[in-house]
């Protein structure tokens, strides 16, 4: 689509210079992670509240479609303004508008970096616990956008539970606010854990209200290597079961540790199964918490358990971690990469499952992950014009085991366009009736994100 010039001119009249036109400039802001690429029509940079109710309210005069965007780390689409219109991009609202330690809170625009906001926090002795992999380059705002959470979401919990308040724009073109700065909260509907993960889709998160969490006083690092993917997966429940929560346990299957084996070298280990675990907290306890996760660990197919000494060793336990993402860009540039959850008990059988999908669909796939709250990362990684053809069958069918399995799409990475024709597997026709009724109240003219999460 094009957009009609009075269009033009109110966003010229709203945005000044930070309006673009141009197609190279467009081109940047044309896809995200998912590698997905459509051109908008325009991108705006909005600096503040204000711009952006003004902006909202142009588009629904003209409806045109509008697709909010942080930095484009996405992997589903979700940032793709794939029915063109104007992707505004959060990137200039970076700033961090108050830190109150007395109050455990923060209060940042949506474009601050994570990891910019965690260095700006450990000043004061704080964290906020959502920490996905890409936290030195992913925006706060898309992290509520897509509720990405990472590692630590095992002990401390995903964006949902790490954000007081929200002040946003709906579809309308009308800013309000919702939750609060307190860790009580019991007036009304909760609209923020509504917003946050809506994807754009309901409204634009212009300021957000975070819930802080001291730093602990240290950290301990141990790597366990099984047998095999049951023997990882019973340690796992006994881990979980016991009153010392890791604040990482991390999950990789043998095609994994293999993978970072032939990427890495011999710092990797070779096994059936292994996870990596952290513990944290303050220094006179940790000693008593890393005994009693080793307890747990231990059992039926340990092959080996490794306490690191010191933060050096603790790097180079995490050496298998950290070499499998390049290893699998080496085998595979079309990398599809899903985020299913199941059931902590259920990870074997998904695990046994996705190997079964890998042999019959003659497909490389990598499994590895959250173990502790049953969130794995199923990676398929086709090398050819015929592995592609294939993946999309395969892809589905490993969606279908999981809701078998009683799991769900996606943990952290969000549905955006690739998983938006499964959510009738996830969900019951009534459930997204309810959902396609909040986005008509939120926004009812449909030009937000337009083509997303719903089916």
């Amino acid at each position: 689509m094009s957009l009609p010039d009075s269009l033009l001119d109110a966003l010229h009249a709203i945005f000044g210079d930070a309006l673009q036109t141009g197609a190279a400039e467009r081109l940047a802001y044309a896809y995200d992670d998912s590698r997905l690429n459509v051109l908008p029509d325009a991108v705006v940079f909005p600096t503040g509240h204000a711009q952006v109710e003004a902006l909202v309210r142009a588009c629904r005069e003209h409806r045109v479609p509008l697709v909010a965007r942080g930095r484009g780390t996405n992997t589903t689409g979700a940032a793709v303004p794939v029915n063109g219109g104007v992707v505004a991009s959060f990137e200039r609202m970076d700033r961090i508008l108050r830190i109150d330690p007395a109050n455990r809170v923060a209060v940042v625009e949506p474009g601050v970096l994570n990891g910019d906001l965690q260095a700006a926090l450990a000043e004061h002795g704080f964290f906020w616990p959502p920490d996905p992999g890409s936290a030195a380059w992913c925006s706060v705002g898309g992290n509520l956008a897509c509720n990405a959470a990472g590692p630590r979401t095992v002990k401390y919990g995903s964006p949902r539970e790490n954000t007081f308040g929200l002040r946003a724009v709906a579809g309308t073109g009308e800013g309000f606010r919702c939750g609060g700065q307190t860790t009580k909260q019991a007036t009304g509907y909760d609209l923020t854990r509504l917003l946050i993960g809506s994807e754009g889709t309901l409204a634009l998160v212009t300021e957000a209200t975070l819930k802080l969490t001291p730093m602990p006083g240290g950290i301990r690092t141990l790597r366990a290597t099984y047998a095999d993917v049951g023997a990882a997966a019973q340690a796992v429940a006994r881990i979980m079961a016991q009153p010392v929560t890791p604040c990482a346990l991390e999950f990789m299957d043998a095609v994994a540790l293999q993978l970072a084996r032939d990427h890495a070298g011999e710092v990797v280990p070779l096994a059936g199964a292994m996870l990596m675990i952290e513990v944290d907290g303050d220094e006179a306890t940790l000693a008593m918490a890393v005994e009693a996760v080793s307890r747990a660990a231990s059992g039926a197919g340990l092959l080996e358990l490794r306490a690191a000494a010191d933060p050096a060793e603790a790097q180079a336990l995490w050496a298998a971690r950290k070499a499998l993402s390049p290893a699998q860009r080496a085998i595979s540039t079309d990398k599809i990469n899903e985020d299913v959850v199941v059931p902590v008990s259920q990870v074997p059988a998904l695990v046994e499952a996705v190997r079964g999908l890998s042999e019959r669909y003659a497909l490389p796939i990598v499994t590895f992950g959250h173990a502790g709250n049953g969130n794995l990362h199923v990676n398929l990684l086709p090398r050819d014009a015929g592995e592609r053809e294939r993946a999309g069958a395969c892809l589905a069918e490993v969606f279908e085991r999981v809701i078998a399995l009683g799991g769900t799409l996606s943990g952290e990475h969000g549905i955006g366009l690739t998983k938006r024709p499964f959510m009738p597997l996830a969900l019951e026709p009534a459930t997204l009736d309810l959902m396609r009724g909040i986005k008509r109240a939120f926004d009812p003219d449909g030009i937000l994100n337009p083509g997303k999460v719903l089916p």
